[in-house]
């Protein structure tokens, strides 16, 4: 989170929030949070997550755009945790931080279950579940038309272009690589039934599963217009990222995976073919984002310093993130 952000914020603003989501003292607890200041709530009509983000990183008919998009696959019967109304009625509400600025708040039906590996279900029949789920999603968001509130940006919109606001200055021959592969990406065929909105951040961990297996996405603030064939190979990436065995745990990942996405969406040679493209533009986002967010010369994260180990080098020698027989898959 940027320090600006953290400086403008106050138990005041919490307060008001509070207020409008009829939070009560003591029902409500602070989580870890990356880009926004997290928590979790409980009110007698069941359990609830609260975002207060800033006007700073998103506006709020960005946020209306998300929330918007999040209860249309709602309704649609995708897995996802929809968004609540305030007391007055409102999905986004916003809360002056005294700067000419505002915090905005969400709030979310807390997904039940937890993460697949406390449930201990981080195997190939959650896989296959994983896929369908992302299927379902890619199949509504065909039809989907977008709030008059508001809409969500073009993956390659300057705010979402992280390589070029974050990358030290030494690490300029990967900006080349970047522009070049944005460059590539640009010519690739958009259409109703290949682009539109996707979740582009839909890891193992913006996910909780049940004990009867049944998957509920959150965290959809990175949403955005982009190929269909993107949001599926981040998935992929997240999953293999930090494995010796990448390679192999990946191609069978993505053997079960796709065939649960195939239930409900087509994906074909063509765009698995994309892959690589796909997951090096996402490798080079992580690399400048942990260049923002981390003291990369002291990192404590364990899952940050394994990513990063080697990584300036392997980005260097263009080296492919994950080797798979994308044929196969095919």
């Amino acid at each position: 989170m940027e320090q600006r952000i953290k400086e403008r914020f106050s138990d005041d603003i919490l307060q008001a929030t509070m207020r409008q989501y009829a939070i009560a003292p003591g029902q409500i607890k602070l989580l870890d949070g990356f880009e926004s200041f997290m928590y979790e709530f409980t009110r007698p009509d069941g359990d609830y997550i609260l975002r207060i983000g800033h006007s700073l990183r998103r506006s709020e008919a960005l946020i209306q755009g998300e929330v918007h998009w999040i209860n249309y696959l709602a309704a649609g019967g995708a897995g996802v945790a929809r968004a609540i109304l305030s007391e007055d009625g409102r999905l986004v509400v916003p809360v002056a931080d005294g700067h000419g600025g505002h915090f905005l708040a969400t709030a979310f039906v807390k997904a039940p279950g937890g993460s697949a590996w406390e449930m201990g279900q981080w195997h190939e029949p959650l896989f296959e579940r994983y896929g369908r789920l992302l299927g379902r999603m890619h199949r509504l968001s065909r039809a989907y038309v977008p709030s008059p509130a508001g809409t969500r940006p073009h993956w390659d919109d300057p705010i979402m272009l992280f390589a070029m606001n974050w990358l030290p200055p030494e690490d300029g021959f990967i900006e080349t690589q970047y522009r070049q592969l944005l460059a590539n990406l640009r010519r690739l065929p958009r259409s109703r039934e290949t682009y539109g909105l996707i979740h582009q951040d839909a890891h193992g961990g913006n996910f909780f599963v049940d004990v009867a297996g049944q998957i509920t996405l959150f965290d959809f603030d990175d949403c955005v217009y982009s190929w269909y064939a993107n949001d599926v190979a981040i998935v992929l990436f997240y999953a293999v990222t930090n494995r010796p065995d990448a390679d192999t745990f990946g191609q069978n990942f993505m053997r079960h995976f796709l065939r649960g996405y195939r239930q409900e969406s087509e994906l074909s040679a063509e765009w698995l073919a994309q892959f690589p493209h796909f997951l090096k533009l996402r490798e080079m986002d992580l690399y400048a984002v942990i260049h923002r967010s981390f003291d990369v010369d002291n990192l404590t994260d364990d899952w940050v310093r394994q990513f990063m180990a080697g990584r300036r080098e392997r980005l260097q020698q263009s080296v492919p993130y994950v080797a798979l027989d994308w044929a196969a898959l095919a």
